[in-house]
């Protein structure tokens, strides 16, 4: 961690508790800082309060009492999941008091150079992908961000010879004002998450600051397949390293049916990935040129493309059992993923969906249903695609009551050489706490078959 004064003596409200709240009110307080924590839950059974007042911070729960601002902050750190509607977030906002989250912290701190991903989709495949290379390669990499690990907590134990890979969710980069990633990773751009941004172009530009202050001795990797995204990275003072699937390029990273190119070059055959999908090249494509810039060495490279078979619940491989191949895609809680599931595989397949009924069309999949000879409904949103895959011409359509069920009934109705496919384009709260809980029901359910 740097020999950071700027903290010290700083009045700061951290809005919010969970794991970064807590992270960033400990991290403020060894610094500093005179630190308030307000969470809306109570403090009845919250352990993070209590053990936040034993180090001597105060700690309001319960709500956001009228007036909290008016002790002069500094700043407000905020839960990336609070929406900038918050009636405190609103006035610090008003008051132009700077609202931070944690990466922001993280960024101040480190001394470790910080390797940003951030995207609509593949953050977390593009992040676990990168930072195998690099830990193969020997570079002590440390993973961190909206993958789980929270990165105030990581920066402030890295060294200057380690390597932070950080997944950036557009909630957390909204937060930054100073954030300067070395290298930034942008792999595509679609519209999501428009109730907490309010529009396309507000999300656009919130993913946007992961470039905004980096300099020409930097680099942004980013998806020049997309000109609204090429629009965004083209603005930026970086070293532009575009990725491409549209075949091979003379600049950056590349790929057409049968090889990686990089700068124009063969660099590894497409044979050797193990990891199946075209969406998934892009989180290749991405991880490969940064690997490439940080010193990887090609063996490495090609060794975890020829091992890496996915993040547990994204297009996760679970098991292949007489002839069928199961795949855990959980995390396709909308049918933008759902659809690029569906075109990673050209072969019979059996699609287990539905979940919560949001109310959505599911009809952005028709053109990607041909290979599905099956498919097991189940959810909220059963009914409503059953009567979507009716349409869709195809005749074996069963119900099942959760995954355990539609994973029994789904594998006698199989064939040698089917894909077996959890990819459900829905959320899962109508049945489950979480997508990681439904897709470990899913690969219990598998690894119980025989």
């Amino acid at each position: 961690m740097k020999n950071v004064e700027q903290f010290s003596g700083m009045k700061v409200l951290v809005l919010g508790l969970a794991k970064s709240g807590y992270a960033a009110s400990k991290l403020l307080h060894s610094l500093g800082a005179y630190v308030v924590v307000n969470d809306a839950s109570p403090a009845e059974g919250n352990e993070e309060a209590a053990a936040l007042r034993l180090d001597g911070i105060q700690v309001i729960c319960g709500g956001h009492p009228t007036g909290i601002l008016d002790e002069g902050f500094d700043v407000v750190v905020k839960n990336p999941g609070i929406p900038y509607s918050n009636p405190v977030v609103a006035e610090a906002l008003q008051k132009n008091i700077p609202v931070w989250t944690e990466i922001e912290l993280a960024s101040r701190i480190s001394e470790a150079p910080i390797i940003a991903i951030t995207g609509s989709n593949g953050k977390t495949t593009t992040t676990t992908l990168l930072y195998h290379m690099l830990n193969i390669g020997g570079q002590q990499p440390l993973i961190a961000g909206n993958i789980g690990t929270v990165s105030c907590t990581v920066a402030e134990q890295a060294t200057k010879d380690q390597i932070i890979v950080l997944e950036a969710s557009s909630f957390q980069l909204m937060g930054t004002e100073t954030f300067r990633p070395h290298m930034a990773i942008w792999t595509n751009l679609y519209d999501a998450h428009l109730d907490y941004h309010g529009s396309p172009e507000a999300y656009a530009k919130a993913k946007s600051a992961i470039t905004t202050n980096q300099t020409q001795e930097d680099y942004v990797i980013y998806n020049d397949d997309q000109p609204e995204l090429r629009q965004y990275a083209l603005r930026s003072s970086a070293a532009k390293v575009p990725f491409s699937l549209m075949g091979r390029k003379e600049q950056g990273i590349s790929a057409d049916e049968e090889q990686i190119y990089w700068n124009g070059e063969p660099y590894v055959k497409r044979s050797v990935i193990k990891l199946p999908g075209q969406h998934n090249l892009e989180n290749i494509l991405a991880a490969t040129a940064a690997a490439i810039l940080l010193g990887c060495d090609k063996t490495t490279i090609e060794n975890v493309l020829s091992s890496f078979t996915g993040v547990r619940h994204r297009m996760q491989f679970v098991k292949e059992l007489k002839g069928r191949k199961f795949y855990n895609d959980s995390k396709a809680t909308n049918t933008l993923a759902t659809k690029s599931a569906l075109a990673a595989f050209n072969v019979p397949t059996i699609l287990l969906a539905g979940g919560l009924d949001r109310g959505q069309s599911f009809e952005e999949l028709r053109p990607y249903m041909a290979n599905v000879k099956v498919v097991v409904a189940l959810g909220e949103t059963a009914e409503n695609f059953a009567t979507f895959a009716t349409s869709c011409g195809i005749e074996k359509i069963i119900r099942a009551e959760d995954v355990k069920d539609a994973v029994q009934k789904a594998y006698p109705l199989s064939g040698e050489g089917d894909i077996i496919l959890l990819s459900p384009a829905c959320a899962s709260w109508d049945q489950y706490s979480s997508f990681e809980a439904r897709g470990d029901q899913f690969i219990e359910a598998v690894m119980q078959l025989h």
